[in-house]
């Protein structure tokens, strides 16, 4: 009997041991690394190159493409694990796909320290626009201005990620406005800002708290005009999980985090209910731009939308933030068909495009979503601007230009405020525009 016990307790205490060590196993997980990996650059000259490049996209691991195969004669970047080089430079020559060699080392590039990012230890009063941070740090900011500025902030749920994370949102609103008059063309109105939808976009949710922040304690006069007169809704992590995962593990991962057979998440920004998955987007799990098995399969997508559309009616401008090529974009992405005001939503884009370029320089070009990147269907400006009958509705692509090589992603940190600084501009032109062709 004792010795039953005894076996008994040395069994439990292996349990324990081995439980411990799978907890420090992933606790160390190494991040992932791209030593080796090869940066090669394709273009499909043809539409069967192009379905050639297609079934590589999302086939095997070793194969990791950073943009989206959708259309002819367009650059597609991909990493070339060193074990598969042979083979996919063999199927390139074989099927003429015009292909030049970028980098020999991606992790090279990965390695340069110029995304500085944040002590998360640190106090939410050291916020600052000089690094980046990660998602438990700009949460903690978030609730510290409801706290300093009680009167003009509120936060707001937008629903949850699939591994439980809050989409937390901050709704500015000076004592001058109510929810009620946030309705009209001339009234006072909402806009809506979202940031984060591509986990790897980190100076997405960085412009979105430079926002933030400028429409709270920047003092210019047209400034405060735009803060004070129109009701604000931001939410800077609409992929926290995605965003999480580029901290820990992958900084180049894009999807959400949702399990789909050996693969994990859906392109959240082809993921949105309007002409799903009708073009522009991929039904392979394993693909970057995988749509989901259906609209709004994924929680954060879904539950951002059921926030939106609490506020139909109320919104007269919706901006979404991603990266990288210099773009604003507008409707539609299913189709070239222009949208019914087009004419107005190239007014503003050709004022916000210039005033983009007046502080630094920095060229933004675009127009609509089909013509001007790619065919995208699902995406979140459209969604807005087709269900939420949102009249403007745009996505910039921010710095760098897309002649930037595939490391595009990793903005330096030195960057994040000169980016601010110059989409404040394009906004506020954006603004000053949109009323007058409201009151005309």
């Amino acid at each position: 009997h004792n010795a039953r016990n005894m076996w008994q307790q040395i069994a439990r205490c292996i349990l324990v041991l081995v439980g411990l060590l799978t907890i420090v196993k992933f606790a160390t997980a190494e991040r992932v690394r791209y030593d080796n990996y090869r940066v090669y650059q394709l273009e499909a000259k043809t539409p069967a190159q192009l379905a050639v490049i297609n079934t590589l996209d999302g086939s095997s691991d070793a194969l990791i493409f950073l943009n989206g195969v959708h259309s002819l004669n367009t650059k597609i970047h991909v990493l070339v694990a060193p074990h598969r080089v042979d083979d996919f430079l063999a199927l390139q020559d074989r099927t003429g796909i015009a292909h030049k060699l970028l980098e020999a080392d991606a992790q090279k590039s990965l390695d340069v320290e110029t995304e500085l990012v944040a002590d998360p230890n640190r106090r939410s009063g050291d916020y600052t626009w000089r690094e980046y941070h990660e998602l438990d740090d700009t949460y903690a900011w978030l609730r510290s201005l409801a706290e300093k500025y009680p009167e003009q902030v509120s936060l707001f749920v937008a629903g949850k990620s699939y591994e439980g994370r809050e989409i937390l949102g901050v709704k500015i609103a000076y004592n001058t406005i109510t929810d009620d008059e946030v309705v009209g063309a001339t009234a006072k109105r909402g806009i809506f800002i979202e940031g984060g939808m591509h986990a790897r976009e980190w100076i997405s949710p960085a412009t979105t708290t430079y926002i933030i922040n400028e429409l709270l304690t920047n003092t210019n006069e047209d400034v405060r005009k735009v803060a004070e007169r129109y009701v604000w809704y931001v939410v800077p992590h609409s992929n926290p999980d995605g965003f999480v995962y580029t901290h820990t593990t992958n900084r180049l991962w894009r999807k959400t985090r949702t399990p789909y057979g050996n693969c994990f998440g859906a392109d959240p920004n082809r993921n949105w209910d309007f002409h799903w998955n009708e073009v522009g987007s991929s039904s392979n799990p394993c693909s970057d731009t995988y749509a989901g098995p259906a609209a709004f399969s994924e929680i954060e997508t879904r539950t951002l939308a059921e926030y939106i559309s609490t506020l139909k009616g109320k919104l007269f401008l919706y901006l979404s933030f991603h990266s990288y090529s210099q773009l604003l974009l507008f409707p539609y992405g299913h189709t070239s068909e222009l949208p019914s005001n087009y004419k107005n939503l190239k007014r503003v884009f050709d004022v916000a495009v210039a005033a983009v370029s007046k502080r630094y320089g920095t060229r933004y070009i675009g127009g609509n979503v089909y013509d001007a990147i790619y065919p995208a269907a699902g995406a979140s400006l459209d969604w807005a601007y087709g269900k939420m009958e949102v009249p403007y509705s745009y996505c910039f692509e921010l710095r760098p230009s897309g002649s930037a090589l595939w490391s595009g992603f990793r903005l330096p940190a030195n960057q994040i405020i000169p980016t601010g600084e110059e989409i404040m501009d394009s906004m506020l032109a954006m603004i000053k525009e949109i009323d007058a062709l409201d009151t005309n």
